[in-house]
């Protein structure tokens, strides 16, 4: 009986313990860590393989294509991008990376910085860098986002090698 009643006890004691490690994973769930060399750093899109290094001036960054290597070898401003927590600007090639559900990816200067984000809740999606634009404007669906403020672009779905393509 005294068997029966402590592992009562226990499971009492265990369960709201479990449940509340379990709230801050599924916090964090909406944010995943992406690691740079899945990202097309010229237009923030995760692709499921690894994408070309670029060494520019001693660091490395990644592109889905030539013309992505080229831009991003050729202005500055598109290898660094804004912190959503600090708001300070951080350079693409050392940054923590996540990508939400939608594929918009996010770049922090810290680990902190991220799972500070991660547990919060998922922003909207907001469209302001399709205002003034029409379906031509892009290219197979998927537009380079040459100027976006953030340093992050929507994204439907991780890149295959088959969508890949259509955006050029």
């Amino acid at each position: 009986m005294k068997k029966l009643l402590l592992t009562i006890l226990m499971l009492f004691i265990a369960v709201p313990a479990m449940a509340a490690e379990g709230g801050h994973e599924h916090a964090d769930s909406w944010l995943k860590p992406v690691e740079a060399q899945y990202v097309c750093m010229m237009n923030n899109k995760v692709f499921d393989k690894p994408q070309i290094a670029i060494e520019v001036e001693g660091k490395t960054y990644y592109g889905c294509c030539p013309m992505c290597a080229d831009k991003l070898k050729n202005d500055a401003s598109l290898r660094s991008a804004t912190d959503p927590v600090s708001g300070k600007q951080v350079d693409k090639s050392s940054a923590v990376i996540g990508a939400d559900p939608h594929g918009m990816t996010y770049y922090f200067e810290n680990q902190e910085n991220f799972h500070t984000y991660a547990s919060g809740p998922m922003p909207e999606m907001k469209h302001e860098h399709m205002e003034g634009m029409d379906m031509e404007g892009m290219e197979g669906g998927m537009m380079h986002d040459h100027g976006h403020e953030s340093g992050t672009a929507p994204a439907e779905t991780p890149a295959t090698p088959e969508n890949h393509e259509e955006h050029h």
